[in-house]
């Protein structure tokens, strides 16, 4: 699973080199309409996801920066944050 997160860590990451790509030197239409689009629905969504994971993220060592690679990765980098350990509390 981890080659899958990291494939989808890069990827996303080229998808943002031709978002900016796309702002300095504009596709051919309408393509160069498309693109902004999708970058500005991904961003979106980003920012939704860290509004929604941010409770979980107070504990971490680097919470800052791991808000910066959700804002580009999204749930590639949220996937590969560990789960805190679930105490198991033996029964009456």
């Amino acid at each position: 699973m981890k080659v899958f997160w990291g494939l989808g860590k890069c990827l996303t990451l080229m998808f943002w080199l031709v978002v900016l790509v796309n702002l300095f030197n504009p596709l051919i239409n309408p393509f160069h309409l498309l693109v902004n689009l999708a970058g500005s629905l991904l961003l979106l969504t980003h920012v939704l996801e860290l509004l929604l994971f941010n409770g979980s993220l107070k504990g971490r060592a680097h919470p800052w920066r791991d808000r910066l690679q959700i804002l580009l990765v999204g749930m590639f980098h949220l996937n590969t944050i560990a789960a805190p350990a679930i105490s198991e509390t033996p029964h009456a």
